[in-house]
């Protein structure tokens, strides 16, 4: 699954537009990602050219702020314990899918 800070039906326009065959959570107000400490407050020079780009941030995730999660990865097992953990602050740089996947036929 992925869990999404834009709002239920922003991320169901982006589960249907990108035909995801997996569920797409709402964060709502980013809380989840808040208690993971993953929160970050977009500067000012990314905030003008998100709007640039048609791009409402506060729009899209229902508040007035210009806060995403950092792209995090978690697997996570039946018993609730942390198996894999993968956050970068920099967006660019995202989980191996191979590590991603090792640490799921660990707990399978």
């Amino acid at each position: 699954m992925a869990v999404s800070p834009q709002t239920p039906d922003d991320s169901l326009t982006v589960a249907e537009r990108n035909d995801l065959t997996y569920e797409v959570l709402s964060d709502v107000k980013a809380a989840a990602a808040r208690a993971y400490g993953l929160v970050f407050r977009l500067p000012r020079y990314l905030q003008e050219a998100y709007q640039e780009l048609g791009h409402p941030l506060p729009a899209f995730n229902g508040t007035g702020d210009w806060e995403l999660p950092i792209p995090a990865t978690f697997v996570i097992d039946r018993d609730r314990t942390i198996r894999f953990a993968d956050a970068d602050p920099d967006y660019t740089r995202r989980a191996d899918p191979a590590d991603v996947l090792a640490a799921l036929r660990e707990i399978a």
